[in-house]
């Protein structure tokens, strides 16, 4: 296999192995990406008088092929491919011929992934803020099922205060939603064109207008200047990893109170049987292995953005190859977070709260009981609350 770089001199294989890894596995995410990138470049190269209209023809046809055919299935990125954007181009040639030589005049593979991956993200965040108002509208139609349902509010793991069902989801259901805002936010660091910065110092000589990219691609504005873009590597992938790694909290945390209320000393709630396992020696078990993995995944979440974080921490500046481990964590953390996104509402569906075990300590209307005080008689706050700790004690 001749890689894009190849000059002829011969690569040691443990080379390869070493620096691609599980990249070229990885890139088959992006390679319909590539292809809506790939095709909006040459589109640019025809815009500056640099590809004919019948090799721009040639070009666009043939990469919708590759795209297609990758879809079904017909072809995967291999080890011997180095990565995405080799496997694309070397798969055009054979195609078309020389034309397909002409696809890389005025970008560079640092400029061509920033962009699939780019294109990539914007669908990978809108996917997963929808996901997320899924959990949150589940979360609210709990909520709705166990209106009347009275439920202790806990400070220090002790009966605070009153609450009910209905506000104990709805406080959840809020902060998911408020989640899948700041994913929608994340955007605004994804959504600039890298395309046309090449190897991070622009196509000189070149009379490309960076433009045409930006407008056939969905860009909100070129990323600019150009030596900007590899400065901005991990920056818009931390980003979206701190989103999820709120999410992924939120989440976890909503897990935490349903598997406490699941134990039989709480036994407030009914886990559905097709959410939960069986032990392999105690018949009597239902495990709720999935809220079990949903706690513990927030921490996968965090260590992915810890990850990324550790990896752009020291880089110099222009493009370096340790950029190219990023996908790791962030792939990582969006297949999690979907994973979950999409188990947690059929399950939250079948969740039920058994009010018959819910006990309410009557203590918990003290500070409602200082109030009243308050309001009715014109004490202080203070006093009030002097007054109503020395009822309680007497009882």
């Amino acid at each position: 296999m001749t890689r894009l770089w190849d000059k002829g001199a011969p690569l040691d294989e443990r080379v390869l192995a070493y620096t691609a890894g599980e990249d070229h596995a990885l890139d088959d995410r992006l390679v319909a990406y590539d292809v809506r990138a790939s095709t909006a470049h040459a589109a640019g190269l025809h815009a500056a008088g640099l590809l004919t209209a019948s090799d721009l023809a040639t070009l666009s046809a043939a990469l919708a092929e590759l795209g297609a055919a990758h879809g079904r299935g017909e072809w995967r990125v291999a080890l011997a491919d180095e990565d995405g954007q080799t496997a694309l181009e070397l798969r055009l040639t054979a195609r078309v011929g020389e034309v397909g030589g002409r696809i890389h005049l005025g970008r560079s593979r640092n400029d061509q992934v920033l962009t699939a991956l780019r294109l990539y993200l914007r669908d990978a965040v809108d996917a997963l803020g929808t996901g997320a108002e899924g959990v949150a509208r589940a979360l609210t139609e709990l909520g709705a099922r166990h209106a009347t349902v009275a439920l202790p509010g806990y400070t220090h793991m002790q009966q605070a205060m009153p609450s009910s069902v209905a506000l104990w989801a709805a406080g959840f259901a809020a902060e998911i939603a408020d989640d899948a805002e700041g994913l929608k936010s994340a955007r605004r660091r994804i959504d600039k064109n890298p395309l046309g910065s090449a190897a991070g110092y622009g196509t000189p000589g070149l009379p490309l207008d960076r433009r045409e990219t930006q407008s056939r691609l969905g860009f909100a504005v070129n990323h600019e200047p150009v030596t900007a873009v590899q400065l901005s590597r991990g920056k818009a992938e931390a980003t979206v990893l701190f989103e999820l790694a709120l999410l992924m909290t939120d989440l976890g945390r909503l897990a935490a109170d349903l598997l406490l209320f699941y134990t039989q000393e709480f036994a407030f709630v009914e886990l559905p049987d097709a959410f939960t396992t069986g032990s392999s020696i105690m018949p009597q078990k239902r495990n709720p292995d999935v809220f079990e993995l949903i706690r513990g995944r927030s921490a996968s979440a965090q260590a992915c953005l810890a990850e990324a974080l550790g990896i752009i921490g020291k880089l110099p500046s222009g493009y370096q190859r340790d950029l190219q481990l990023l996908k790791v964590p962030l792939f990582r953390a969006i297949d999690l977070a979907a994973q979950t996104l999409d188990i947690l509402p059929p399950a939250l569906a079948g969740v039920r709260f058994k009010a018959e075990n819910i006990k309410l300590d009557p203590a918990m209307r003290a500070a409602e009981r200082a109030n009243e005080l308050v309001v009715r008689e014109g004490i202080p706050f203070r006093e009030a609350y002097r007054r109503v700790a020395a009822e309680l004690a007497r009882k």
